[in-house]
């Protein structure tokens, strides 16, 4: 009884197999035959009939796949979706149905359509079942790299690469996986391929000039942005990157040449245009042009206010334009310093003869020593400028008292444009010592002439 039965069943299971095996092999000559009734009848005739079909059976899987290769040769994606999405659903019951090609077509249908998780499900499930197919892998690494998942997508690409070495869209697509992913030094050897085939790529071009930057190749990468400023579409952001290397080396001229290129390129996002003005203003600053700094601080405050510290900026450069003798005092090389702070001296002590002893410059301050004659007295007196902004504490100024004397110095002056902490003031109380802060510095300078 047993074994009757297992032999029914064995013929039962050999039955099945023969019925797909024919099904499969019609489901072949169908395939073969779909491009020649293309061509004698033309698609539209082959798309009524198939659609005749499924108006009865809307399941029927020779008329799916007919209608869908059609669709998929025209790239007629929201179609190629729905049908292969069909095929899909019904594949458990439809063991001729190539699982591999609906979910590879499905993929590429959803990422087409910009429907990116629905592609990476699709192309993932295509993956399992066959790791080797090429256009899985390229697809899957483009909906990863969508996803912004550059790591996969890097492998994806990988193994696009070994199934056909010579791609050159895998070249720039696993360049531009690698780059994306901060890996620089190793997405160089393929953005040059890609380079080589094609020299007036210049996404590629810029990509490759900011790897080269971040692996230590500046000279070279500034040659490239350099190439690259007049085009319309890059040249705004390689103007910046042109412009931070010049900078960097203080080579301020050939900064500001960098950033008026790209204000004069014919469109610049907005972000980008801020920047430049930016660093232009900074750039001029640098340079000691005041005046044209302040003009495109003044134009970022019009485009976008609150933007970085421009308000700050333009508070604190507005004074300094006012004042030549404060913009020497913050700005200038150390010998105009010194010889402001010799200036600030005799305006300090009106109708007084003043006569140098010793001048000390420090890396924040300078030191003078002088002897002071008026009619009613002389002394010997110390003054400290200090060119820092901020806050100056009780240290320095018992450091200050000290030399005073150690240099038997009668009396001592302070000088900072900053400012003195509170215990730096309750230390001068009963001591040869005075100090000057921004506001009264500010009036002295007002009132010396450096060309009398």
């Amino acid at each position: 009884m047993i074994i009757s039965i297992l032999i029914a069943v064995i013929v039962a299971l050999l039955l099945v197999s023969i019925i797909v095996g024919i099904k499969s092999i019609k489901r072949k000559e169908e395939k073969k035959d779909v491009s020649q009734k293309i061509q004698k009848k033309g698609k539209s005739a082959i798309l009524k009939e198939a659609e005749k079909k499924l108006a009865h059976d809307p399941h029927n899987v020779p008329s799916l796949e007919t209608i869908g290769d059609i669709y998929f040769s025209e790239k007629n994606w929201e179609r190629v979706w729905s049908v292969y999405k069909t095929l899909y659903d019904i594949s458990t019951a439809h063991p001729e149905i190539d699982i591999v090609k609906c979910a590879l077509r499905m993929g590429m249908a959803a990422f087409s359509l910009d429907k990116n998780d629905d592609a990476v499900s699709a192309l993932m499930l295509c993956i399992k079942k066959d790791p080797n197919n090429f256009d899985c892998n390229l697809f899957l690494g483009k909906a990863l790299m969508k996803a912004n998942t550059f790591d996969k997508a890097v492998y994806c690409f990988k193994k696009a690469k070994v199934l056909q070495p010579e791609n050159n869209e895998v070249n720039m697509l696993l360049g531009t996986a690698l780059f994306k992913s901060q890996k620089y030094r190793d997405c160089l050897p393929f953005l040059k391929r890609v380079l080589d085939e094609n020299p007036g790529n210049k996404e590629v071009l810029f990509d490759m000039a900011v790897a080269m930057t971040e692996c230590g190749m500046g000279d070279k990468a500034l040659k490239v942005f350099m190439h690259l400023r007049p085009d319309p579409e890059f040249g705004p952001q390689a103007c910046l990157e042109a412009g931070k290397m010049h900078e960097r080396v203080k080579d301020y001229a050939a900064a500001i040449k960098d950033y008026e290129i790209s204000m004069r390129l014919p469109s610049v996002p907005d972000q980008i245009m801020l920047q430049i003005k930016y660093r232009l203003a900074n750039t001029c600053i640098a340079m000691n042009d005041i005046s044209k700094a302040l003009t495109y601080l003044r134009q970022i405050q019009a485009a976008k206010q609150g933007y970085k510290d421009v308000d700050a900026l333009v508070a604190r450069y507005s004074e300094l334009n006012q004042n030549k003798n404060l913009q020497t005092y913050l700005m200038s090389g150390t010998s105009d310093f010194v010889a402001l702070c010799r200036k600030f001296i005799s305006t300090y002590y009106k109708d007084s003869f003043v006569k140098v002893e010793d001048v000390q410059v420090a890396s924040e301050s300078v030191e003078i020593i002088c002897e002071i004659e008026t009619s009613k007295w002389e002394a010997k007196q110390m003054f400290r400028f200090y060119r820092t902004q901020n806050v100056i504490g009780d240290i320095n100024v018992r450091d200050f008292h000290s030399k005073l004397r150690d240099t038997k110095c009668d009396n001592g002056v302070c000088v900072s444009i900053g400012g003195f902490s509170d215990s730096a003031h309750k230390y001068i109380d009963g001591r040869p010592v005075d100090l000057i802060e921004k506001d009264e510095l500010v009036k002295i300078l007002k009132r010396i002439n450096m060309f009398s």
